[in-house]
């Protein structure tokens, strides 16, 4: 009963914030991601029946307190959907940087819930898995179907669950990544989120956003996709840093990124900034001129790397298992 799977993590376009129920973690609403790869989580699962302890680590370090509960939940989940009760070992490593904004709990939950219920000898499409990988954190589900994909909103498992949008963009898309390495909280900012006087404001125009974002995915269209997403990441932010905590992630390294964007774009280069909860930029742009954006961020004094589109959580063979 053991089993690996890696997943990449996702750059959010059009952004969930806040949850309606944070033990299940569903949104308030629908959000739309893409993945990035070569980045990703590889995590290795055993259930064994003669273990007396749960055991969780990720980068060669022991997961506890509330990283541990979140883990637990999804492992609690498939458990009982396998219906036994064997204790677990779960190993994982990051090819990335986690808690600066990469994404790294969307590729993480996602590698989990996909070696969990392959181990414990779950047949469920990618869909059904998401529904799995989001008790661990909502953006993990759409890590699991990978791409482009659409979270949508719902009070149970049915509604509230993971599709892949397919793109021309597939193809097109790089992500220059600028690293300013600032820890951050986010699950502390979606449990106040909805205390913010712009809440409501964000809820009011998201339905319309989601709407924007599929067609111009389903249309191909660069500019149109990548500029909502600019703006989602400016609303977003917005929402965040008005909550009771005043939550400010961005940094003097991540305002010069998005000046060096919007002076390429001046000089007519198809480029747009986007943030997620975090001070580290992705800045999406087209493979013609990703040379040039990538030596533009580099400029602004941060590492840079350049990611394309990643596929959906897979199982690998058992040669490339963690133990």
């Amino acid at each position: 009963m053991k089993a690996t799977a890696k997943a990449h993590p996702i750059q959010g376009l059009v952004k969930y914030h806040g949850m309606r129920d944070p033990d299940l973690r569903l949104p308030y609403h629908d959000s739309i991601s893409v993945c990035t790869a070569p980045s990703h989580t590889r995590t290795t699962v055993a259930f064994e029946s003669e273990r007396e302890a749960d055991v969780y680590r990720v980068d060669g370090e022991t997961v506890e307190g509330r990283g541990a509960e979140r883990i637990e939940h999804v492992v609690d989940h498939v458990r009982d959907l396998a219906d036994f009760d064997h204790r677990v070992r779960v190993e994982s490593e990051n090819s990335f940087p986690s808690n600066v904004g990469f994404g790294s709990s969307s590729s993480g939950f996602a590698a989990l819930a996909m070696a969990a219920c392959e181990a414990a000898g779950l047949e469920m499409t990618r869909p059904e898995i998401s529904t799995v990988a989001r008790r661990g954190s909502s953006s993990a589900a759409r890590a699991v179907t990978g791409a482009f994909s659409h979270l949508y909103t719902g009070l149970n498992d049915d509604d509230c669950r993971s599709e892949r949008i397919e793109s021309d963009l597939e193809s097109e898309l790089r992500v220059v990544t600028g690293l300013v390495p600032a820890y951050k909280e986010t699950e502390q900012a979606h449990e106040e989120a909805a205390d913010s006087h712009m809440f409501q404001a964000r809820m009011a125009h998201i339905h319309g956003q989601i709407a924007e974002m599929r067609d111009g995915l389903r249309a191909g269209e660069f500019d149109r996709v990548f500029e909502l997403a600019e703006h989602d990441s400016l609303s977003l932010a917005a929402t965040t840093m008005t909550g009771p905590a005043g939550w400010v992630y961005w940094q003097p390294r991540t305002i010069a990124i998005f000046n060096a964007v919007r002076e390429l774009r001046g000089e007519g280069v198809p480029v747009y900034f986007s943030t997620d909860t975090g001070a580290s930029v992705y800045v999406n742009t087209t493979e013609a001129y990703v040379d040039d954006v990538e030596a533009a961020v580099a400029d602004c004094g941060v590492d840079t790397d350049v990611w394309e589109v990643g596929g959906p959580a897979r199982v690998l063979e058992e040669s490339e298992a963690l133990f």
